[in-house]
């Protein structure tokens, strides 16, 4: 019997999701019923062959979306946290692009430059959450066996990799407006710089001093709660 691991699975539900809600908008709009269908585009034709299967396919969409979501939770916990890089990216993957991404989907039935750029925000910021708050946990996680980047290359390296996640968001930010992927009013996510210029400072001096990074611990949730507000409010403005 073949076993399939978390990562696999969610990527089958994920690309069944995606073409069952491109399906379904399809439908909607219109848009496969003038296409000139070819073995390669223009859509299966299921749904203006069965109308009555319209409903069923909306359904088959959320909920294979709904399912990628549940393995990413438990393939974190029962698997991923014994593979440093899917540790660390996987919570800004689940957060980021898989989130923001299939909800501009839903709505809008594409994906844009701008949202995909919008998701690399929470990205690095969800890694980063959650890479942080790995540094109290180093003993005991050994202990039962993971292997996250602050048992295999230390909290002080880690400090680093966090340092750079952080740089990463914000630098996403002013690039998106620069080369105009992201409206003027995205610059409004910088205002939680005040946060992270502190947790900066935190870790550079105290990664190997857990008990004076709790105050870093604190701002970085702050950050990765008002930045993607301040984002999306910019978004909003234009």
């Amino acid at each position: 019997m073949v076993l399939l691991c978390p990562g696999a699975v969610a990527a089958v539900l994920a690309h069944i999701s995606v073409n069952a809600f491109n399906e379904y908008f399809d439908y909607k709009t219109e848009v496969d019923a003038r296409t000139q269908r070819t073995p390669f585009s223009g859509g299966s034709g299921t749904l203006q062959a069965h109308p009555e299967l319209v409903k069923s396919t909306l359904v088959l969409s959320w909920t294979t979306l709904a399912i990628v979501g549940l393995v990413l939770l438990y393939g974190y916990t029962a698997w991923m946290v014994y593979q440093p890089v899917l540790c660390l990216i996987a919570p800004g993957l689940g957060f980021g692009p898989l989130m923001v991404l299939s909800t501009h989907f839903a709505l809008t039935g594409r994906i844009t430059v701008e949202s995909f750029v919008a998701s690399l925000v929470p990205f690095f910021l969800v890694s980063n959450l959650l890479l942080l708050n790995q540094f109290p946990d180093v003993e005991a996680d050994r202990s039962a066996g993971r292997k996250h980047f602050p048992i295999l290359v230390g909290r002080t390296v880690s400090g680093y990799i966090y340092i750079t996640f952080l740089i990463a968001a914000y630098l996403i930010i002013v690039l998106g407006v620069a080369f105009r992927f992201l409206p003027r009013f995205s610059l409004l996510a910088l205002l939680t710089l005040v946060f992270a210029v502190q947790i900066t400072r935190n870790v550079l001096a105290n990664s190997e001093n857990v008990p004076a990074l709790i105050p870093a611990m604190g701002q970085n949730v702050i950050v990765n709660l008002l930045t993607p507000v301040l984002l999306a409010i910019g978004l909003f403005i234009g």
